[in-house]
């Protein structure tokens, strides 16, 4: 079949033939540079939707710890919330102490008070 292809050739002059051979080889090396770009526009793509997938990938990631990081802030507030009544209470037990302290001395100089009056 190649013989076919080359018969159109025949007769033409070999400044044409030269020609036609520049031309035919520009047009190979021009098919193998479109071939090239096709493979590095197909690896590009690749790496593109790759990087797409991590993206949002990373995205997702981000998300969850935002939410993560909203609800250890809950719980912190609670938690400071609860540290401040039980420090409240602590406080209103030390003074419930203090004064029943306070009473129960007083009860023993009065017991005191009154065991010395007996004996006399």
């Amino acid at each position: 079949m190649s013989w076919a292809v080359e018969e159109w050739k025949e007769g033409v002059s070999p400044k044409v033939l030269q020609k036609i051979h520049e031309l035919e080889s520009q047009v190979d090396k021009l098919r193998k540079e479109r071939q090239q770009r096709q493979f590095q526009l197909e690896t590009l793509e690749a790496a593109l939707q790759k990087q797409k997938q991590k993206v949002e990938s990373e995205k997702n990631e981000a998300s969850l710890l935002k939410r993560e990081n909203q609800s250890l802030m809950e719980l912190c507030d609670s938690l400071e919330k609860a540290k401040q009544k039980i420090s409240h209470d602590l406080q209103a037990k030390e003074s419930q102490i203090n004064i029943q302290s306070g009473q129960l001395n007083s009860s023993k100089k009065d017991i005191e008070r009154l065991e010395q009056e007996l004996k006399r």
